[in-house]
């Protein structure tokens, strides 16, 4: 249980990253199209037609799928993030 806890965690934290990404003038090209690609995935007709698999693709597929996307953004992305960050973290 601590496990899936520690999954949606680095989920959360991705998906900030990717919203963060989407917005940025640094994003790569091909960034929109797998997001949107990924987001169709999430929501397939399947999920609703086999209950098993959908769970799988969105307990595991997804947030890996997700996370592999994050690593692949360019530095100049993950530093505007961690900065933009670290300044909303140093006002509270």
């Amino acid at each position: 249980m601590v496990r899936f806890f520690r999954l949606w965690r680095v989920c959360a934290s991705d998906l900030r990253l990717l919203w963060y990404a989407l917005g940025s003038p640094h994003r790569p090209m091909w960034l929109w199209p797998i997001a949107v690609m990924l987001g169709l995935f999430a929501l397939e007709p399947l999920n609703f037609e086999i209950p098993l698999l959908g769970l799988v693709d969105d307990f595991v597929l997804i947030p890996l799928a997700l996370h592999v996307l994050v690593k692949c953004l360019p530095r100049e992305i993950h530093a505007g993030f961690a900065a933009r960050r670290q300044l909303g973290s140093g006002t509270g």
